[in-house]
């Protein structure tokens, strides 16, 4: 078995003749190259060169201009429709009691004790769902120093305190 690597040499070519090209290969290339250049400069000299004479009348043309006006015809009317939200009903139910028949002292703190009974179970102010606020819940943007009662009659203010607005007692 013959090693690849250690094959022949295989034979160097001859040297190019000494003046590169041969003689007669460089003649005709400067002839194929003279007679392009010959052949192009006939070429461009002969004709008009493409010009056309030119009259020196002007000739007056005639001009078209066309406009039209828009009247603008009605907009269409747009027409919005607003449902209107039901508001809560709010029925503030009043109860007096029955006056006792302890014939007539005419004493002062049973008036004044009647008259805070009148005021339990009322409050001027109820929130969205109908009912009376009780202190320490929020208050409406609308009630912000507002005074209304609870449930048992006790007055409320809507005050700003601990950032936020809510009920507290007077």
């Amino acid at each position: 078995m013959t090693n690849p690597y250690t094959a022949p040499i295989p034979p160097t070519p001859p040297p190019p003749p000494p003046g590169g090209r041969p003689l007669h290969k460089r003649v005709l290339v400067w002839l194929g190259g003279a007679a392009l250049l010959i052949a192009g400069v006939a070429i461009g000299s002969t004709g008009d060169d493409g010009k056309q004479p030119v009259d020196t009348k002007a000739k007056p043309t005639t001009t078209i201009t066309a406009t039209t006006a828009a009247t603008p015809g009605p907009a269409p009317t747009v027409t919005e429709t607003i449902k209107a939200k039901p508001r809560p009903t709010v029925t503030v139910t009043k109860t007096t009691p029955a006056k006792a028949a302890d014939g007539g002292s005419g004493n002062s703190d049973s008036d004044s004790s009647s008259n805070n009974q009148d005021n339990s179970g009322t409050c001027s102010i109820v929130s969205s769902a109908g009912n009376c606020y009780s202190a320490g819940q929020f208050c409406r943007n609308s009630d912000h120093g507002a005074t209304t009662s609870t449930e048992s009659g006790r007055k409320i203010k809507c005050s700003y305190g601990s950032n936020a607005w809510r009920w507290t007692y007077l």
